[in-house]
């Protein structure tokens, strides 16, 4: 994957009913909420803890989906996390959903990454372990 820069990590979430809409379907707002997970395990296995009460961490400011097929229950997600273009306090991040067992591709969005200090809500330098892991 190219264009969605280096493989960091993947996932696999069980759909939950809870997790559907009145269609019978995944409620569109979930999809990012299984992106948050794979970004959160990525982040903890670079070392870091997630939290309130961590001097620095990571928040998001942006995000897109793209939906291409409806995810039903029962099924496991598979969340494939990419990333590239580290800047000085930032990443990208991409990220493709898929359901266990099955090729085709049910959505994929990105979402801009910016580490800040969480007592001063500023953007600080990007953690080394974290631009290697991207670079």
């Amino acid at each position: 994957m190219e264009a969605k820069g280096k493989f960091l990590h993947e996932t696999r979430i069980p759909v939950r009913w809870g997790d559907m809409d009145f269609y019978g379907h995944v409620n569109n707002t979930v999809y990012f909420r299984y992106f948050e997970q794979a970004r959160v395990e990525w982040i903890e296995q670079q070392g870091f803890r997630v939290g309130p009460d961590v001097p620095t961490g990571a928040v998001i400011i942006n995000a897109d989906c793209t939906f291409y097929a409806p995810v039903n229950y029962p099924a496991t997600v598979v969340v494939r996390m990419y990333g590239r273009d580290p800047g000085r306090s930032s990443v990208m991040t991409y990220y493709e959903l898929y359901v266990e067992g099955e090729d085709r591709l049910y959505a994929d969005g990105s979402s801009k990454v910016v580490w800040m200090d969480t007592a001063t809500g500023k953007s600080v330098p990007l953690p080394d372990t974290l631009r290697a892991s991207v670079s």
